[in-house]
């Protein structure tokens, strides 16, 4: 599983020109899923996203997390992140190790359920929707998870 956060003053996620998704400040995160993630990876990596301090306090230091702030969440699936670019035949990444939606959808929900039972607001995309992702990055701030 593969999580590009980024630390947001607001974001949302459009699906045939209806907002689906729209968040305040707090974290945008695009989320992969490979095939053989579980359950566990889910769980594991929504506690991570949850608890990583990249927001500033007073002094201006990464010290506060999603939590600490009491941010929003957005998390958009994104197949695309698990290419494989070290074996591509000519220009084309590999995207066979990317999780097919049977698989990766319900541990997609999973990872967004697990950051809810942290007590994070959580907005999604369509998993599997054509989107339009529009985010103002804070600082900017972006980490892979």
């Amino acid at each position: 599983m593969r999580a590009v956060v980024q630390r947001v003053s607001r974001a949302r996620v459009v699906v045939d020109s209806t907002v689906a998704g729209e968040i305040g400040p707090g974290l945008c995160i695009l989320l992969g899923v490979a095939d053989t993630d579980g359950e566990d990876a889910a769980d594991r990596l929504a506690g991570r996203v949850a608890r990583l301090r990249i927001f500033e306090n007073d002094e201006g230091k990464f010290d506060r997390s999603l939590l600490d702030t009491g941010g929003e969440a957005l998390v958009v699936s994104q197949f695309t992140l698990i290419a494989d670019s070290k074996r591509w035949k000519g220009t084309r990444p590999d995207f066979s190790h990317a999780a097919r939606a049977h698989v990766a959808e319900p541990l997609y929900d999973r990872f967004c359920q697990a950051l809810r039972d942290l007590g994070v607001a959580v907005q999604t995309g369509v998993f599997g929707a054509r989107m339009a992702l529009e985010l103002v990055n804070d600082g900017p701030v972006t980490i892979v998870l």
